[in-house]
C-alpha cells in the first residue's frame, strides 16, 4: 500500500494525518500510541512497542527466578 500525506503545522511541531485505510489496517483508535522505528529501508510505523519483547524476556527470567514467591503472592 502506498499513500501520500502532507506535513502540517500542529502547535510547535509538524504532524501528519493518516488515511482512514491505514488506521483501519493498524487497528488503531484515537488515543492509541504509534511507534516510529528507524530501519535500514526507512521509517516503519507500528502500533507495537519494539521494546516489548525485551521487557518480556526480562519478565520471564524474573518469573522463573522468583516463581515460588510469585505463587505465594497469588494465593
Amino acid at each position: 500500500m502506498t499513500k501520500k500525506t502532507t506535513l502540517r503545522k500542529m502547535g510547535g511541531s509538524l504532524g501528519v494525518t493518516l488515511p482512514k485505510e491505514v488506521i483501519e489496517r493498524l487497528q488503531m483508535r484515537e488515543g492509541d500510541s504509534l511507534c516510529i522505528v528507524d530501519t535500514d529501508d526507512g521509517v516503519k510505523l507500528t502500533p507495537y512497542d519494539p521494546d516489548f519483547d525485551r521487557a518480556m524476556e526480562i519478565y520471564d527470567r524474573g518469573a522463573r527466578k522468583y516463581r515460588n514467591a510469585l505463587r505465594e503472592l497469588a494465593n
